[in-house]
């Protein structure tokens, strides 16, 4: 594949995000997505909403598409800031939503929710 200002962008992004420190590494979180995905569209997780799952998606089509709104071939620069502009927020987004998701999933692990000595709560901090 050729490599493109807007896939480097995306790859950099990338890059950033699998080294950051988190609970997940990299490649858990790219397997959570569709499990993210998927509770979300059916309700189950209210972590996110679908119109933000809207947005990810949209993200990740532009950044791919050839279709651009400030095109490369024209205005370079600029060009290129807006797919960096949308690849860090897609990222970014993704990176706190899978932090997230994976954090709610370990809440409602069947062991802690089936152990009678568990009491559901919530820290309150004064």
């Amino acid at each position: 594949m050729r490599k493109t200002p807007r896939r480097s962008a995306f790859y950099a992004a990338t890059a950033t995000a699998a080294a950051a420190d988190g609970p997940l590494g990299f490649a858990e979180r790219i397997a959570s997505i569709p499990g993210l995905a998927h509770d979300v569209l059916i309700g189950r997780y209210e972590g996110m909403t679908r119109g933000r799952l809207f947005l990810m998606l949209a993200a990740a089509f532009y950044i791919v598409s050839p279709v651009d709104f400030l095109p490369e071939l024209l205005l370079t620069i600029p060009g290129l800031v807006d797919d960096v502009v949308v690849a860090g927020w897609l990222v970014a987004s993704l990176f706190g939503a899978t932090t997230a998701y994976a954090a709610w999933r370990g809440d409602q692990a069947p062991t802690t929710a089936d152990d009678p000595r568990v009491v559901p709560g919530e820290v309150i901090r004064s």
